[in-house]
């Protein structure tokens, strides 16, 4: 596995996008609505900052997150040639998972979630692109 992208919930993705930009010479790789989300990849070496903005009529998980933490680092995903096989494999290793099977995620990866609880309060996405 290798490091894919880092997920940032924020109330203002256009804006966030912009200051990431200036300050760490960063461009956008890929922009979408997903999921009533406004989702933004800023291109970052071998990897991306995901930035998910949710829709302010939203409740869904990002918006949750922000009223509960305030905007910040949501999760962390590793990229996998095979998700199901890395489900497995945490199951194995008595992870708790948030998605027992891949889902359709941004960009049209596949992706599934560990529950943070099991990994030391960090949420960790598998995505096989």
């Amino acid at each position: 596995m290798e490091f894919d992208h880092m997920g940032v919930a924020t109330t203002d993705a256009k804006a966030l996008a912009a200051l990431f930009g200036d300050l760490f010479d960063v461009t956008v790789a890929h922009e979408e609505e997903f999921e009533r989300m406004h989702v933004v990849f800023l291109e970052l070496g071998d990897g991306y900052f995901e930035l998910l903005e949710p829709d302010p009529e939203s409740d869904d998980a990002i918006a949750e997150f922000i009223d509960r933490h305030g905007p910040g680092i949501h999760h962390v995903a590793l990229r996998t040639d095979d998700v199901e096989g890395a489900l497995d494999h945490a199951r194995d290793v008595g992870v708790e998972l948030v998605d027992e099977e891949p889902r359709p995620g941004a960009w049209g990866h596949e992706v599934a979630f560990l529950h943070p609880k099991s990994t030391g309060g960090v949420l960790v996405e598998f995505v096989q692109h």
